[in-house]
């Protein structure tokens, strides 16, 4: 089963629970011990992992048919098969699934948002397990058969149910007790399946999901602890239904209330904020020494930003006001662009609805111009508060972490519950010496992340003023990039600025793929330039470092295969020939696959014709796709802030 975008639908209506808090007492906690390392590398090695996935611990997740535990979850994310919807009579799951390759890391991140009522409500040993709230909220689970309306009436019916006064009380306190148990499940589930000994196979995290959706905009963040030691309760949006807010609160009761505790802040879905996420506004501020704490705050607690999941790509959108320039692979993934009604700009405001398909489209949406818009705040405030590296990730709601290949999306006999406009989803790449907790929480501070469209592809981006021309072919390439520049993640020293334009290396490896499913090859590297131009206008330019274009005789759609040469590897040098010294810049890496069959053709190749849905047919469905990797950024300012 994948679950698409109406599954969040139930967050945003989860507001009428009646909001619970309580203070928390932490006592010291003595860290865990691990064993070192065997495999310890000091220039890095590609690590993929999972960081946004739901079990039956989500509200939305069980109203669609998941029964999966965070246990079963981490037991997928390491190999193994588990069973998942469609349920039997029984309320069995039917489907047995199970990936070829197993993850490095991986974090459940179940919403906090009504975490007790959901678990008082699906186990038959709690006091209200028989209430009729309950009983509505277990109702069937027969979404695929339904319309779009009816399944928006099921999940507020459900949501109005499992939140009312014979579940939680009429002071809320039962659900708020309740969320205790489920969030030391998820935080033992983490601790069962983390690789302590020297062989360091497989990383976890505890982590939860932030799930802001003020009048439909997701506003969502995924929060990762760095090791075992966290809150005592998630922090809710309905208890902190302001984002800054809810950051601020994290510090204070994470990394600066509990001895060994820290944690972070991944802002996900931003393509469905209707020009909320990246706004440069900081609510309750007072002048600007207040905004430029607010945005430290941010930059601090927000390091890393999901450009790609089910619900869509968040790099880029053409056609945007206060945007120039055209990008032809900015076309990639768009949820909204595969809708009959497409949504208007925002044009500098707010909309509403964006999960359910209404909204509007803003710059403020796309992690590209959210890069740009942070140049700016940097030059006003002396801070940059979008200072993000790029992750990506699945949000499946079924527990399957890292389910990302496109020949296992979506059951051909129309079973699962997808929109066509969904996706696997992505994987997190971190460059880390060594499979740890401690190393990949360190990696993604730093930002020497990546996200990808789901492919195992292998990028580095390094950027200095003494980088040599022949880079590519030095035997120790890598050392050499570390000895002279910054990685992805990086800010460049400005001190050489005036004689010289800084050079880029850039370069990746293909996805190795398995035997039964061989990696795509690449087609072209890029590097994308952002900077505010005159009047404010956000300008962008995309130039091709290595590898070139092909065409559309490069797959063939009916038999999904590719005709194109491609490449195995691809690696360059190149120096901005732009470059202002005075001017502010901000360059990311770009590795893009050769052409192959999205997921939605494969699922029309393998029904006979006079079965395919009429969706097989629609202009809307992309029939191919281009697979991706996007390294984090470098920036490059006159005045490091």
């Amino acid at each position: 089963m994948r679950i698409g975008l109406l599954f969040s639908l139930v967050v945003n209506l989860a507001v009428v629970q009646l909001a619970c808090s309580a203070a928390s007492e932490h006592n010291d906690v003595d860290l865990l011990q691990r064993a070192p390392c065997d495999d310890h590398q000091p220039l890095k090695q590609a690590l993929f992992g999972d960081l946004h996935v739901h079990t039956s611990y989500s509200m939305d997740a069980y109203i669609f048919g998941s029964r999966t535990s965070p246990d079963q979850s981490y037991r997928f994310a390491k190999g193994e098969a588990i069973s998942i919807a469609p349920l039997d009579n029984n309320g069995r799951p039917t489907q047995q699934v199970q990936m070829e390759r197993p993850l490095d890391f991986a974090a459940v991140t179940d919403h906090a948002e009504n975490l007790g009522s959901v678990s008082l409500c699906t186990n038959p040993d709690s006091p209200v397990y028989a209430s009729r709230g309950c009983k509505v909220y277990r109702g069937g689970t027969g979404a695929a058969q339904s319309s779009f309306a009816e399944i928006v009436k099921m999940v507020k019916q459900r949501t109005m149910a499992v939140t009312a006064d014979d579940v939680c009380g009429e002071d809320g306190r039962r659900c708020r007790d309740a969320t205790y148990k489920p969030w030391q499940d998820t935080q033992d589930a983490a601790e069962r399946h983390y690789d302590r000994g020297a062989g360091c196979q497989f990383s976890t995290f505890v982590a939860y999901e932030y799930s802001l959706t003020p009048e439909l905009s997701k506003v969502h963040r995924n929060i990762i602890f760095r090791n075992e030691v966290a809150l005592e309760r998630p922090i809710d949006a309905i208890a902190e239904p302001e984002p800054l807010a809810m950051l601020l609160r994290l510090r204070d009761e994470c990394i600066d209330g509990i001895p060994g505790c820290d944690a972070l802040a991944i802002p996900h879905n931003p393509n469905l904020s209707d020009g909320r996420m990246f706004r440069t506004d900081y609510p309750g501020s007072i002048g600007e020494g207040t905004a430029r704490r607010m945005a430290r705050l941010r930059a601090s607690m927000e390091p890393v930003v999901e450009i790609m999941q089910t619900k869509g790509d968040s790099e880029c959108r053409n056609g945007l006001i206060g945007v120039s320039g055209v990008d032809e692979l900015c076309r990639f993934e768009k949820k909204r662009s595969m809708s009959p009604k497409q949504p208007p700009d925002c044009e500098g405001g707010i909309g509403a609805g964006g999960l359910v398909g209404k909204g509007c489209v803003d710059r403020n949406d796309f992690v590209r111009y959210a890069l740009v818009a942070g140049l700016e705040e940097e030059k006003r405030l002396g801070v940059n508060p979008f200072r993000f590296g790029l992750v990506a990730s699945t949000d499946e709601h079924d527990g399957t972490m890292g389910y990302v290949e496109e020949w296992n999306f979506g059951d051909p006999q129309g079973r699962d519950q997808s929109s066509w406009s969904d996706n696997p989803g992505g994987l997190v790449g971190v460059w880390a010496e060594e499979n740890s907790r401690d190393a990949i929480f360190d990696a993604i501070r730093r930002r020497e992340v990546y996200g990808t469209s789901g492919p195992r592809i292998e990028p580095r981006f390094f950027a200095g003023w003494d980088m040599p021309d022949d880079l590519c072919s030095d035997p120790n390439m890598l050392a050499t990039a570390y000895a002279n520049g910054v990685p992805m993640g990086g800010v460049l020293d400005a001190s050489h600025a005036a004689s010289t334009a800084p050079k880029f290396l850039l370069s990746a490896l293909k996805d190795a793929g398995t035997l039964a499913h061989p990696g795509n090859k690449l087609q072209r590297l890029q590097i994308i330039k952002g900077w505010v131009g005159e009047n404010g206008i956000y300008q962008q330019r995309v130039v091709d470092v290595a590898g070139s274009k092909g065409g559309d005789e490069d797959l063939d759609l009916q038999s999904c295969e590719a005709h194109g040469a491609g490449h195995d590897t691809l690696c360059g040098v190149w120096s901005d020939p732009e470059f202002d010294a005075s001017q502010q810049a901000v360059y990311y890496s770009r590795v893009v696959e050769m052409p192959s069959c999205r997921w939605s053709t494969r699922r029309c190749n393998a029904l006979p014709e006079g079965e395919r849905p009429d969706a097989c047919d629609s202009p809307l469905i992309p029939k191919s796709i281009q697979e991706r990797a996007w390294t984090s950024p470098i920036w490059y300012s006159p005045k490091e802030s």
